[in-house]
């Protein structure tokens, strides 16, 4: 704030105080004493019939109207509040943030931590654990994978054992620290419209579905210049570089013929976030667990 603002807060905030208590003092006393008209006390205002009495403020709503301004002041002296100010004790909205944060931490690590020196496997056998986990889950996880872990529409089913980075505990800390980035390239600028359906021919072969042999056999050989270093020869997926398995019923995207098409046109992104700025360690560890016992049931 530049000083000339901030000068003009100041003088603005102290002259509306002044203000403020001259009005209170000027209606103090009476305009109309006593020995001037004592039966007819009155300002002369009349309103609807209803005549205007000069009578002060009472006593004790005077004086509280005096203790609230010296409350004012008092607090204008302590916190900031007259431009740059920063008040005599030096209070800011962020420093107190941090206090709460301090606090908030000391009792989350009476909570969570004594879940640290636990392994995964013990932790999913704790009824305590889980139950954490599963709010865990439900606020930072459920609006993509579904509130039962089920998967979307391009996000995976965490329930089952079809993993694209793998379901160790180990690999979901590690999904969970550094979020993943699935990518898929488009192949149709690439392959044209009548490779991609050669292609798709044998990749709805190798799922077990309806699809024409010929064409499948055509699309193997493609299928082996243009997926294979990710999907791998047997199409059976990497889970080093997230490609799924094609060979199973299980789809990140659509399975049908027109939701393979597309994917093999215009390619496929996605991205989980990384967690490991919005949680902390303990709670991570936690999350970990209860995700590894979701394909453990």
């Amino acid at each position: 704030m530049s000083i000339f603002w901030s000068l003009w807060i100041i003088v603005l905030t102290l002259t509306c105080l002044a203000l403020v208590f001259w009005v209170l003092m000027a209606n103090r006393k009476v305009a109309v004493r006593d020995d001037e008209d004592p039966e007819n006390r009155t300002t002369g205002h009349v309103y609807d019939g209803i005549e205007e009495y000069d009578n002060p403020l009472p006593r004790w709503w005077f004086n509280l109207f005096l203790i609230t301004m010296v409350f004012g002041l008092i607090y204008l002296v302590l916190f900031p509040g007259l431009g740059a100010w920063k008040g005599v004790l030096g209070w800011t909205s962020v420093g107190k943030l941090e206090r709460d944060q301090e606090r908030a931490l000391e009792s989350y690590e009476q909570s969570y931590g004594v879940f640290s020196s636990m392994s995964v496997e013990e932790l999913i056998d704790n009824p305590k654990a889980m139950k954490m986990g599963a709010r865990l889950f439900a606020n930072n996880c459920s609006v993509c994978h579904g509130a039962d872990a089920g998967g979307n529409y391009g996000f995976p089913d965490l329930t089952d054992n079809d993993w694209l980075y793998g379901g160790t505990p180990e690999k979901i800390r590690e999904t969970l620290l550094h979020g993943r980035a699935g990518n898929m390239p488009p192949w149709g600028p690439v392959l044209g419209e009548k490779k991609i359906s050669l292609i798709t021919d044998y990749v709805l072969q190798l799922s077990g579905q309806e699809h024409d042999a010929d064409a499948a056999a055509e699309g193997a050989s493609l299928f082996a210049q243009n997926c294979a270093t990710c999907h791998g020869a047997d199409g059976k997926g990497m889970q080093t570089v997230g490609a799924p398995n094609l060979t199973d019923d299980i789809w990140l995207y659509e399975g049908s013929r027109e939701g393979i098409m597309q994917s093999l046109r215009n390619g496929r992104a996605n991205e989980m976030p990384a967690q490991k700025d919005l949680l902390r360690e303990d709670k991570i560890h936690v999350l970990t667990a209860y995700v590894y016992s979701l394909s453990q049931e």
